[in-house]
């Protein structure tokens, strides 16, 4: 058996660096396919190790520590963009359809495991770009629906934070908590947003806008405060003992294009982040939600 083993792995050997002579761009996507399944198949390992333990110790989402957590919310989202490819793959000789569609549209239809490194970059600003379409929109909203607050003190704290950064100005964390009573109820809690506003919020956490309103404010509402959980998580462990690709993707998550910057500026504006989501209430989680748009999109070079 272990004789059968060697002669398999030195055929498969030879055949990969016949690839990779004869036909490099090829291999390059063979290569990045089984590396991602491999990874996929030992992702899936930790996650049922996860869910066993816990049943077993009889916890919740919450109580896992950050990187359980993470992997767990991760694993959702992949497994959530790969069930449409495996159900049209069911039909006899549709999976040869579903190859060249794969290999068409890389970015639709596939998953972060089978993205070659250059891909990883380049879908991930286009992700950004997307996003970042609805962030004048949020701001200009909040604008508008805070011009004729009763409460003048707060209204115009409101419309000085949003005019900086409508100017090109970084908010400060304790500019946003004075005026966190507003996104707890009217104007702009979580049950108060127009339509249009849940959905450009929904835009921003890659969430699906095409969906009926109760459904939308609820999905944004169970995502941020997954977020929030997330986020007190990660304080626990401490931004200091995360990776470098833990800190930048975390920062992704949370609004921030991340693609181009340092891990040491992301680890700072990450800090700045905790100090504000750690603090929120369950709430305030419409503040949460804004702050998304607000502190990232004029943090050092996040415009390119």
């Amino acid at each position: 058996m272990t004789a059968v083993i060697s002669k398999f792995k030195s055929a498969n050997g030879k055949y990969e660096s016949f690839l990779k002579r004869t036909f490099p761009r090829f291999y390059v996507l063979y290569s990045t396919f089984l590396k991602g399944f491999q990874t996929l198949l030992s992702e899936a390992k930790e996650i049922r190790k996860i869910k066993l333990n816990m049943s077993l110790q009889k916890i919740d989402f919450h109580q896992l520590p950050y990187r359980e957590m993470e992997r767990l919310r991760q694993f959702r989202r992949d497994l959530i963009k790969a069930i449409p490819i495996g159900l049209l793959a069911i039909p006899p000789f549709a999976n040869y359809l579903i190859f060249l569609l794969m290999y068409l549209f890389p970015r639709q239809l596939l998953i972060r495991h089978f993205w070659t490194p250059k891909q990883q970059l380049e879908f991930l600003n286009i992700y950004h770009g997307l996003r970042r379409e609805v962030y004048p929109e949020i701001i200009d909203g909040v604008v508008h629906v805070t011009r004729f607050l009763a409460d003048q003190q707060l209204r115009d704290q409101m419309q000085e934070l949003c005019t900086k950064v409508q100017s090109g100005a970084h908010p400060e964390v304790a500019k946003l908590l004075a005026v966190r009573s507003l996104f707890s109820g009217h104007p702009l809690g979580l049950q108060r947003l127009r339509i249009w506003q849940v959905k450009a919020l929904s835009r921003v956490l890659f969430l699906t806008p095409h969906l009926p309103i109760f459904f939308l404010r609820y999905r944004l509402r169970s995502h941020v405060l997954e977020l929030q959980h997330l986020d007190r998580a990660m304080q626990k462990l401490g931004v200091s003992e995360l990776s470098d690709e833990e800190v930048k993707m975390a920062c992704y998550v949370r609004g921030l294009n991340s693609t181009h910057l340092s891990p040491a500026e992301c680890r700072k504006w990450l800090t700045q982040w905790l100090e504000l989501s750690c603090t929120l209430k369950d709430s305030e989680m419409s503040l949460l939600a804004h702050s998304m748009v607000l502190l990232s999109t004029n943090y050092l070079g996040a415009k390119e």
